[in-house]
This record gives structure tokens, C-alpha cells and sequence, in this order.
């Protein structure tokens, strides 16, 4: 039995995990599409239909460019920063409860919250090792600037995940959907109407830090092309710059996913009740509830692109610790006198 299950988890790491990395060139794809929509330009439509196997065809090539080493640069460090910018982003998924069923999860922790964001926090540590062991001046620029950015913006993000633990407590992901789907969305109170003011601000902030976090625009300071050349991954070539750039679409997906699972209810939805088990389709229903939710952010990052300019530095830190930090504090506030004086539920 011990091997039976070891051989079902191993088949269910990787079957999650391929459909994860998977998802990736379709989200560039996606973007590349909606981008032209909103710029009123064709967009990829030469290589497949609709241009479908352009990220394919712009791996390919990715993976057929020489491999540069520039001369100068701490060889450990600047070989270990792309693998430390890919492993966390993919260790975050395996908490993630895609579906309801046990299967569409591959660790089910008590702390599976905290996790996911302690692990996703590692990706600071990447930026910062491939702007310094660089030895170029705009790679060390970025570098700063991505270690202040994401550290800023963790404490705006951890104040709005405060607000969701000071109602479910807990910080099991799995518990937190099954009770918004017993309960409501958090997003709209959780079956409060007091809190939905809060938890709206709350969703808000969250998702605001989230595209600081993923250096994603117009948070994109870490590697401003008009300033910096390309910032920290100028001096990257080849395979390793491609682990940057899928590592930040993996984290774009983690962001993503955990707005839905905190926000949005993650997999539940109409027709899935649960009372006698989840059956498979009602499992499959609820992957493609958290698939929709999922992309519904993403297209929402695409939409921020596309419609913002990038801030400057100082609006970048003033906006995080001056509006954001003071807005997270006041919501908690708001958010422990509602509960104290109507319940959660």
C-alpha cells in the first residue's frame, strides 16, 4: 500500500506540474494576443493557427542562441540565480488546491498558506544574486531596485492575507475554500455584508502588491528598458534567460491563483456540492472554475500593461509604504471591529 500511494503522488506531482509549465506558453500567447487587441494590431498569427505555436517557435530559437558567459561575472552565483528564480515559483504550486478532490493537489499541510508564501518570497534572493554577480552596473541597479520593490510590497500583500486569516482562522488553503464554499466568496463578505467593503480593499491590495511582486507592469522597475537596457537579466543569454522568463510566468500563475483561492473561492462554484464526495466530473468542474478564475486575473495583469505607464522609483516606494501600508493597517482595524461586533459568519 506504502508504494501503491508513493507511486500515485509521484504521478500526481507530475501530471500537476506538466499542466502547470504547460499553461505557460499559453499565457504568453495570451498576452501577445490581447496586447495587439488593445494596441489595435494583428499580433502573432504566422507560426499555427492563430499563431498558437509562436512561444513554441520563440523557445526553440531561445534555446538554439549562443550561451554567453560575459568576463567578470561570479560564475557560482550567476549560474545558481535562474534556478533560484524557477524552483521557488514552481515548489508554491504544489500547496495550491486546484480542484476539490485530493488528487488535484499534491500537499495538503496545515500551513499550506504560509508556505506558499514563504517559498514565493525566495524569488528576491534570485533577483539579487543575478544583478550582483553580473558585473554590470545596470544588472546591480535592477538587482536594488527589486530587492527594495518586492520587500516593500510583501509587507501590503501580507496585511491583506491578514485580513482573510483573522476570519477563517486559518492558514490552510484547502480550509479556506471548502469554507467560502459552504459560506460565500470572501470577496463578497464570506457571508457578511459588512466586510465586503474590506474585503474588497483587501482583494484590491493584495492583487496591487501581487503585480509588484512579479515585476510586472507598471511595476516593472527592475528591469526598465528605457533606463536600465534590460535590468537585472541583462548579462543572461540563451537557456538561463529563458528560466528567468518562465519563472516570471510561473509566478504570475502563483499570484494569480492565490487571489482566486483567498478571494474567488478557488474551485467552487454552481453544481458542486460535495455532500457524498466529489465525484469526478464534479472534480473536473471545479479545476475548470479554478481555471477561469485563474485566468481572469491574468488577463487583468495584461490589462495593467496595457493601459499604465511605468511609475517612477519614488511613486513606486511612496505608493507601497505611504498609501498601501497605512490602507492595510486601517483594514484590519475595520475588518477585527466587524468581526468582533457581527461575526464571520
Amino acid at each position: 500500500m506504502l508504494w501503491w500511494d508513493l507511486a500515485f503522488t509521484v504521478i500526481r506531482t507530475f501530471l500537476i506540474f506538466f499542466i502547470a509549465l504547460n499553461l505557460v506558453p499559453g499565457l504568453i500567447w495570451m498576452e501577445r494576443r490581447v496586447l495587439a487587441e488593445f494596441q489595435m494590431r494583428v499580433g502573432p498569427n504566422r507560426v499555427g493557427p492563430f499563431g498558437l505555436l509562436q512561444p513554441i517557435a520563440d523557445a526553440v530559437k531561445l534555446m538554439m542562441k549562443e550561451d554567453i558567459t560575459p568576463a567578470g561575472v561570479d560564475k557560482p552565483i550567476y549560474y545558481l540565480a535562474p534556478v533560484l528564480a524557477l524552483l521557488p515559483a514552481v515548489m508554491a504550486l504544489a500547496v495550491i488546491p486546484f480542484g476539490p478532490s485530493s488528487w488535484s493537489q499534491i500537499a495538503d499541510i496545515p500551513n499550506s498558506l504560509l508556505y506558499s508564501l514563504a517559498i514565493s518570497g525566495l524569488s528576491v534572493y534570485a533577483v539579487a544574486m543575478a544583478g550582483w554577480s553580473s558585473n554590470n552596473k545596470y544588472s546591480l541597479l535592477g538587482g536594488l531596485r527589486a530587492s527594495a520593490q518586492m520587500i516593500s510590497y510583501e509587507l501590503g500583500m501580507g496585511l491583506a492575507i491578514i485580513v482573510i486569516l483573522l476570519g477563517t482562522g486559518s492558514t490552510s488553503l484547502s480550509e479556506i475554500v471548502e469554507l467560502q464554499a459552504k459560506h460565500g466568496w470572501n470577496i463578497i463578505g464570506g457571508g457578511n455584508l459588512f466586510l465586503i467593503p474590506s474585503m474588497l480593499i483587501a482583494c484590491l491590495t493584495y492583487f496591487t502588491c501581487g503585480v509588484a511582486e512579479t515585476n510586472r507592469a507598471p511595476f516593472d522597475m527592475a528591469e526598465a528598458e528605457s533606463e536600465l537596457t534590460a535590468g537585472f537579466h541583462t548579462e543572461y543569454s540563451s537557456f538561463k534567460f529563458a528560466m528567468f522568463f518562465l519563472s516570471e510566468y510561473v509566478n504570475m500563475l502563483i499570484i494569480a491563483a492565490l487571489a482566486t483561492t483567498l478571494f474567488l473561492g478557488g474551485w467552487s462554484g454552481p453544481f458542486i456540492n460535495g455532500a457524498d464526495g466529489y465525484s469526478i466530473g464534479e472534480t473536473l468542474l471545479g479545476v475548470a472554475y479554478f481555471l477561469a478564475k485563474v485566468f481572469f486575473f491574468i488577463f487583468v495583469y495584461i490589462w495593467l500593461r496595457a493601459s499604465l505607464p511605468r511609475f517612477r522609483y519614488d511613486q513606486l516606494m511612496n505608493f507601497g509604504w505611504k498609501f498601501l501600508v497605512p490602507l492595510g493597517l486601517a483594514n484590519i482595524f475595520l475588518v477585527a471591529m466587524a468581526i468582533m461586533l457581527n461575526g464571520w459568519k
